[in-house]
């Protein structure tokens, strides 16, 4: 599976513009806003990729499904449930 990011590349100095009292909310409790916006960043990443990926597929999704639907599964004879 490939990354979604180089995680080598180096820290980047950014400007944010936040709502104050969630900033102070955020502060207050020792959040760490940089890790907490790689995170969400992150997921938000994962997120699109996933959504772009589906749709890239489409097409070959529905024939899979398609033929899964006409011919089965190949490995079907060997399931226990």
């Amino acid at each position: 599976m490939r990354t979604l990011y180089n995680l080598e590349a180096p820290k980047k100095p950014t400007n944010l513009s936040l709502n104050s009292d969630l900033l102070k909310k955020a502060k207050a409790l020792n959040i760490n806003l940089s890790a907490t916006l790689e995170q969400a960043l992150k997921s938000k990443l994962a997120e699109r990729e996933a959504e772009k990926w589906a749709k890239d597929n489409k097409r070959a999704i529905k024939i899979y499904n398609e033929f899964v639907e006409e011919n089965g599964l190949f490995s079907e004879e060997h399931r226990d449930f």
